[in-house]
């Protein structure tokens, strides 16, 4: 007789919607399956210690009904075990003296690469499979599968911005707001296009390596000066949290003593983009005797614990249901991905690139998902320039004169 086996769950990153759904799912198909079942509390952040009792035992009463819940019934933590060889063999060894023959990690790109370690240190003894989430959007999946909890932030997103752009309507003035994104426009652009947005700008849609802050601000000047020429006093610019990565070094020398977390990054949350844009926006028109309402709004935190969504509630049943099929029929050190209906896993060592890391999946400026975007976006475009009437007027609402605005806005990198 086989001795019986014991998963380990444990969630690690920042909250998405649809977490509690994989652990229900998972709890249930695992107890099914007479797999013993053990919630792991805070991520990795215990097991690095050798802490055994920061752990909690789920039975199917536990869970039955929390996948419409959003948060995280186990917590989750940031925590890296990568980062110090001695961490990871404290994680391998209370994994060990916790009888885990099994672990499913739900989290992000960070988090994946912990269950890497963990299924290169003890293959065959612990199993692993990790549940991709981040609301980002961000992990190297097939373009069509999203990782889940982005839809559900993109749908609560896009109510907010809505009723953002009521309100900026009925109070005349323009909101600049920051979608949450470490590294790619996802979120943002999703958010933009589907509460018809004025302006969404991503870093994708920039070449360079680097972007100047001043191309970031005239970007949105452009729009909300084509806006007033229009007759229209209000509008939503939506940025990407990712923008702050692209900006040149030079320009945030000021920001070196900003918070990173535990995996290095930049806690971008922490540097207020929007509020930089608006100061300089409203300098630039008082200057030209035009003075403007703007209202920066980071937006992020809110999502990541909504309540899921429909979408998000199946998909992420489906998720673990298949982590614990995958596991139970042996497999191990995968990605677990459901496509066409089935389960897909993506071995570990698919989602790296030369240096380690995992694989990034940023938003394809070339495709036409975002071509669509862009053109229910309101930018200055090189065909603005062709008729002096209204250049003028375009002018006159900037407060400006027709030859300032050309030599300011008719540039490839501003009209692109």
């Amino acid at each position: 007789m086989s001795a019986p086996r014991k998963l380990g769950i444990l969630v690690g990153g920042g909250p998405a919607p649809g977490i509690n759904s994989v652990i229900s799912a998972a709890t249930i198909e695992a107890r099914n399956h007479g797999f013993e079942v053990v919630g792991v509390l805070e991520g990795f952040r215990w097991l690095m210690k050798g802490d055994v009792d920061h752990v909690r035992p789920l039975a199917i009463d536990d869970v039955s009904r929390i996948h419409l819940a959003g948060g995280s019934i186990l917590g989750t933590a940031r925590d890296n075990p990568t980062r110090d060889p001695a961490a990871m063999q404290t994680v391998v060894a209370t994994l060990a003296r916790l009888g885990v023959t099994d672990l499913i990690t739900i989290g992000g790109d960070d988090t994946a690469l912990s269950s890497s370690h963990v299924d290169r240190q003890t293959e065959p003894r612990i199993r692993t499979a990790h549940v991709p989430k981040t609301i980002d959007n961000d992990l190297p999946l097939p373009d069509h599968i999203p990782t889940f909890g982005f839809q559900t932030a993109r749908h609560v997103g896009a109510e907010a911005v809505r009723a953002l752009a009521e309100d900026a309507r009925s109070s005349s003035r323009w909101y600049v707001v920051v979608a949450m994104g470490r590294q790619v426009g996802h979120l943002a652009l999703g958010i933009g296009k589907a509460a018809g947005a004025t302006l969404t700008l991503i870093a994708e849609e920039f070449a360079s390596p680097t972007v100047r802050f001043g191309t970031i601000c005239d970007l949105v000047e452009g729009s909300i000066i084509k806006r007033r020429a229009a007759g229209n006093h209000h509008g939503v610019a939506v940025l990407a949290e990712g923008l702050i990565g692209k900006l040149d070094p030079a320009e945030v020398a000021e920001l070196q003593d900003i918070e990173r977390d535990d995996h290095g990054h930049i806690r971008m949350a922490e540097v207020d983009l929007g509020r930089k844009v608006k100061v300089e926006l409203q300098g630039r028109f008082l200057r030209r005797g035009i003075k403007l309402t703007i209202t920066s709004k980071d937006i992020g935190y809110e999502l990541r614990c909504a309540d899921p969504i429909a979408f998000d509630a199946a998909y992420c049943r489906e998720l673990g249901y298949h982590a614990v099929r995958f596991l139970a029929e042996g497999g191990s050190g995968a990605m677990v991905t459901v496509q066409d209906g089935r389960l897909v896993p993506v071995p570990f060592a698919a989602m790296r690139t030369e240096a380690g890391r995992t694989r990034v999946r940023n938003v394809d400026p070339a495709s036409e998902s975002y071509r669509v975007a862009r053109e229910y976006m309101l930018r200055l475009e090189p065909g603005d320039f062709r008729d002096p009437a209204w250049v003028e007027r375009l002018a006159e609402a900037g407060g400006t004169t027709s030859d300032e605005l050309r030599a300011r806005f008719a540039s490839p990198e501003v009209g692109a």
